[in-house]
């Protein structure tokens, strides 16, 4: 999950909320959203291999 924050910049959140805070992780702050997806499709390929 990618969201635009007020300074511009994305954050990637991971999909399922923790169980213990109920919120969504930080994955990481990119400066463009092309960045932020690269990096969301690695995460998914990384969790599957």
């Amino acid at each position: 999950m990618i969201r635009k924050l007020a300074s511009g910049k994305y954050r990637l959140y991971s999909r399922k909320k923790d169980s213990k805070t109920h919120k969504r992780r930080n994955l990481g702050t990119f400066d463009t959203k092309a960045a932020a997806e690269k990096h969301e499709r690695e995460v998914q390929y990384f969790k599957r291999h």
